[in-house]
Parts: structure tokens; C-alpha cells; sequence
């Protein structure tokens, strides 16, 4: 069966997750109904990374089998002909070797994060960035976030309904940018734990706060105790940026 790499983006906000599920609509459930539709049997999306309900991609890869061969650019175009009323996009569609696995062979992912620390909340991307009403310190959330690069266990940062076989996890990169009125975290690893990136974010926010000064980072990660961690930064700042293969 012919293999094809998909590149999608998408607003999380409308669905439950990217996984299929029963207590709503799900990203996976729109790509693969609308390849349905134009292939004429049914097709299952494997994807590199499983977002939560409210988080945003503007580069998540999955791969599907097709029954035969298409050319890519109509599997792109014809599922986007189908997902029109949705935001959800098939950016690129590439045919890919059989042993191509949009999980299991991907080097590293990238997430951002966005925050708007201004007064007044945002009118056109609300659900698009976490609205912080107090300024920042975005310099100390940069420093604080160092103490966490490199191999660990991030416990700490770990969802308790993670289902992964080991909280060991290396961040090849976390950095924190000002970018006009926002400020933009930058996460790089080869993997990452349910919740890190939120997990990791509500502490950072601490910091930038003032509430937490920059080294209580590197504690929190040595408790390894979920307990330790702050709030949960919530899901409509994160994207799913890139995937390296």
C-alpha cells in the first residue's frame, strides 16, 4: 500500500485533541473522514505528536496507506476540498518509503509557546496565546529555563496520566524571546512528556513574575514530584512547530 507523508496545520480550539475520541471532534477524525471521501475506503492517521484539545499546529506530520497510488498534490488538494469548513489544512503531501513511521522515526520536534503580557486582553488571538496581565520578565524566564536543559528526570513536568515508559528526557533547547508585544518560548527535543511544555511554561511564568526566583527551577526538577510544579500553563499558547526526520 502506497505510503504518504501529510503535513497539517490546525486551531486546536473547535477540537477535543488530535486523537480520535467520543466526547467530541478530533483533528485525526476530520483529515481521515476527508480522505475518505476522495480514496473511497477507510484510512488511519498516525501522527508525530498527539496534541491536547486547544493546542495549535502549524506543522504536525502524520503518515496514512492509501489502496493505490495518488499523486501528492491531488491527496492535498482533494482533502482540503473536504476540510474546508474546518481550520484544519494539509499543507503538503510527499510519498514517503514504507518503513517512513511519523512517530516512531522522527529526531526531534519543535514546540513554541506564546504569551501576550500586556492589560488588555487580545482581541484577535484569544484563544491563540495565554493573556498574562502583568508584565514579564523575560530575561529571567530565559535564565530560569537554562537549569532545565540536558538529560533529566522530569517528573516534575509530567502529567499524572502520562503514559510513557520513563520521565527521562533530554531538552535540546529552551529559550525565551520577546517578539514585540509577545513573549515566545522555544522547546526542542527528541521527545517530550505529556504536559511538559505546559508544565514547564507555568513555572517559567513564576519567574517572570517575580513570584519564583530563577533557580527554584532547578529544585523543582530535583523533587521530581508533580507537587512541586506550578499551574498548568493552559493550552491555547502551544503549537507544535516542525518535526526533523
Amino acid at each position: 500500500m502506497p505510503r504518504y507523508k501529510l503535513v497539517i496545520e490546525y486551531d486546536g480550539t473547535p477540537f477535543s485533541g488530535w486523537q480520535r475520541q467520543l466526547n467530541g471532534p478530533s483533528v485525526q477524525q476530520s483529515v481521515e473522514e476527508a480522505i475518505e471521501a476522495f480514496c473511497g475506503h477507510s484510512v488511519r492517521l498516525h501522527c508525530a505528536g498527539r496534541t491536547d484539545a486547544g493546542v495549535h499546529a502549524t506543522h504536525q506530520v502524520a503518515h496514512v496507506d492509501l489502496d493505490k497510488e495518488w499523486r501528492t498534490d491531488v491527496v492535498r488538494d482533494a482533502s482540503n476540498a473536504r476540510l474546508k469548513r474546518l481550520p484544519v489544512a494539509v499543507v503538503s503531501a510527499e510519498a514517503v518509503p514504507d518503513d517512513f513511521d511519523a512517530r516512531i522515526s522522527a529526531k526531534r520536534r519543535y514546540y513554541i509557546y506564546r504569551i501576550i503580557d500586556r492589560r488588555a486582553q487580545p482581541a484577535l488571538d484569544r484563544d491563540r496565546l495565554w493573556h498574562v496581565p502583568v508584565k514579564l520578565d523575560h530575561e529571567a524566564m530565559d535564565r530560569a529555563g537554562k537549569f532545565l536543559l540536558g538529560h533529566h528526570d522530569f517528573t516534575t513536568f509530567r502529567a499524572a496520566e502520562c503514559q510513557a515508559n520513563s520521565p527521562m528526557r533530554t531538552l535540546d533547547r529552551l529559550d525565551v524571546r520577546r517578539e514585540g508585544d509577545e513573549i515566545v518560548v522555544y522547546a526542542h527535543a527528541r521527545s517530550f512528556l505529556h504536559h511538559q511544555v505546559r508544565s514547564i511554561v507555568g513555572c517559567l511564568k513564576m519567574v517572570g513574575a517575580g513570584r519564583w526566583p530563577e533557580n527554584k527551577l532547578g529544585k523543582v526538577l530535583e523533587a521530581r514530584d508533580r507537587s512541586q510544579c506550578a499551574a498548568l500553563a493552559p493550552p491555547c499558547g502551544l503549537y507544535l512547530a516542525g518535526v526533523d526526520y
